[in-house]
This record gives C-alpha cells, sequence and structure tokens, in this order.
C-alpha cells in the first residue's frame, strides 16, 4: 500500500506545482518605475503597501526621463515624476495621463548662490545659471527674471543635469544654480550655499502619479487601489519626517538632516487631481510655450484622468 500512497502524494504535489504558475499568472500585476527614494521607498516605509490584492514590480531608474521612456514604451504601468518633465513626454504624442497627485511646496525649489557679492537675481547679470533644460529649473530661471523685469539674455543659462550642475557649482564653474530638494539642503548645510529665490509664486510644484493608457484600461482598480496607498503614504510621511529621513538616507546615502530639512520645507501631501489642478497646469503649460520649454500650446486637460481623484482622496 505505501507505494500507492507514495504516487497518490506525489500527484497531488504534481498538481499543486502546476496550480501554482496558474495562480500566480491570475494574480494582477502593476509594473512601477521607480528612482531611488521615491515611490518604492514611500509606500514600503510607511506600511502603505501591506496586504496588497495584486503584486508590485518594481523597476529602478537613475532620474525621470529614462523611466517616462520606459512607461511611454508600455513597459511601465505607472510612473511618479514633476509636472514639467510629465507634460513634455505627453506633448510628443506619448500614450500617458496623469491619474494622481502630489503638492510639494514650491519652497522646495530654489536659485542657490555662494558668492556673498550675488545679494539678488539682479547681481547675476552676465553671470552664469545652471539649470535642467524644459524642467523645474529651466522654469524657475525664466520666471524669476520675469518677475524682476530682467531679459533672459541679462544672463548665461548653462542647461546642465543635476549631477553636472553640481560638479558646476561647487568648483565656480557657474555662479548660480537652479534647483530642488534634497540637493539645496545638502548644499546650504555642508557647503555654505543659500537660497537667493525659492519657487514660491513662481512655479508649479506638482508631482503627478502617471499611468499608461493600456493600464488604465486594463488595471484600473489596481491603480485606484495604489493611488489610495500613496495617499496613506504620503500622510506617514508627514507625520514621522524623522523616520522617512533615515529611512531614506540609509538608501540613497544622503546625509539624514539634509533630508529632514527638505521633508520639512516640503510637506508634501496628495492632493484631488480636479479642476483646480488643471486651470494650474494648463497656465503653467501657457507660460512653459512662453519660457522656450514647449514649442507649441498643449492643451493639458487631455493628459489628465480625473475619474481617480476619489480614490486620490484615501
Amino acid at each position: 500500500m505505501r507505494p500507492i500512497l507514495t504516487r497518490r502524494l506525489l500527484g497531488t504535489a504534481a498538481l499543486g506545482l502546476l496550480a501554482a504558475p496558474a495562480l500566480a499568472q491570475s494574480t494582477p500585476v502593476l509594473r512601477i518605475g521607480n528612482q531611488k527614494g521615491g515611490l518604492r521607498s514611500l509606500i514600503e516605509a510607511s506600511g502603505a503597501g501591506r496586504d496588497l490584492p495584486y503584486r508590485i514590480e518594481w523597476s529602478e531608474f537613475p532620474a525621470a526621463a529614462p523611466l517616462l521612456e520606459a512607461l511611454n514604451a508600455g513597459a511601465l504601468d505607472l510612473g511618479y515624476q514633476g509636472d514639467l518633465a510629465f507634460l513634455t513626454v505627453f506633448a510628443s504624442g506619448a500614450p500617458l495621463r496623469g491619474i494622481g497627485v502630489a503638492r510639494p511646496s514650491p519652497a522646495g525649489q530654489g536659485i542657490l548662490v555662494r558668492d556673498d557679492r550675488i545679494r539678488s537675481l539682479a547681481d547675476l547679470r552676465g553671470r552664469r545659471i545652471a539649470g535642467n533644460r524644459g524642467g523645474w529649473g529651466h522654469y524657475l530661471i525664466r520666471a524669476a527674471l520675469k518677475r524682476e523685469g530682467i531679459a533672459p539674455e541679462a544672463v548665461t543659462i548653462n542647461f546642465l543635469p543635476p549631477t553636472d550642475a553640481l560638479l558646476a557649482f561647487r568648483s565656480g564653474a557657474v555662479d548660480a544654480w537652479a534647483i530642488w530638494e534634497p540637493y539645496i539642503s545638502v548644499e546650504i548645510q555642508q557647503f555654505g550655499a543659500r537660497t537667493l529665490v525659492d519657487g514660491k509664486g513662481l512655479t508649479p510644484s506638482i508631482m503627478f502619479v502617471s499611468a499608461h493608457e493600456q493600464a488604465i484600461r486594463d488595471k484600473r482598480p489596481q491603480l485606484a487601489d495604489f493611488l489610495r496607498r500613496f495617499a496613506a503614504g504620503w500622510d506617514w510621511a508627514r507625520g514621522h519626517i524623522p523616520d522617512y529621513a533615515r529611512y531614506n538616507a540609509a538608501l540613497t546615502r544622503i546625509p539624514e538632516a539634509a533630508l529632514q530639512r527638505a521633508y520639512a520645507i516640503e510637506a508634501t501631501a496628495a492632493a484631488p487631481l480636479d479642476e483646480a489642478v488643471v486651470q494650474e497646469f494648463q497656465a503653467a503649460a501657457d507660460q512653459a510655450v512662453e519660457f522656450g520649454l514647449l514649442r507649441e500650446r498643449v492643451a493639458v486637460r487631455g493628459a489628465l484622468d480625473l475619474g481617480f481623484a476619489p480614490a486620490a482622496r484615501g
């Protein structure tokens, strides 16, 4: 009888092995792009990712541009990036939609200087300012100059990605740097920089959760659930800044004190993607055309799916 029993057990085990891949295939999967210290940290550090009714496949990217390229190509379902980066890719015809929003304070963007002789924007006439082309840095430089009535030609804008701009700023190859947190806090705390002007009243400050159109069609319940967890994650992070800073400091090697300062300044919160966001985003997009970030006007309503707004509220 024992051989027969063994065969029965083996048969049962074999059925279990066959069922496991089928079960895995039936579990929905969200493919999400992440930048170190970003969306994945928020979900995992806050505990918002517990008891998921689907699986998350995280893919790591060094910056928003390659992440958006992967999203555009359909290799991802979901990403998280700033408003201007998202707008630029959408304007090129990418099949993406913004489905959720977080709002960091525009005080988390700024133009940094180190030279004590530079006390105002007017002192930057004839000097070099670094910023990322087509992004928050570019926009902030142009908006700040416009507010002060200074012609763009009065300064030289060196378009550099953040890693290159950092080296140029510290070496003195540029006189000012338009950048965002936590770069700002690191430069202030460790390298004697100061903020000449911040983004308040000058720049949009909208972080979009963006999704591929195919994912919106096929995985809408999973996307809605993720947005609720996204909102819960930011609720936790605002109330646990030291814990969140400690978690990301270990992951990114950015000093914990700089992250604490950055998170306190940004005070990021999830917000509903509603008509107010549409209007603000449209105004920023129109300004981006004037500033040379975009070639032509973009109707931003087509870039946004407002149907997820209740989910984003949590």
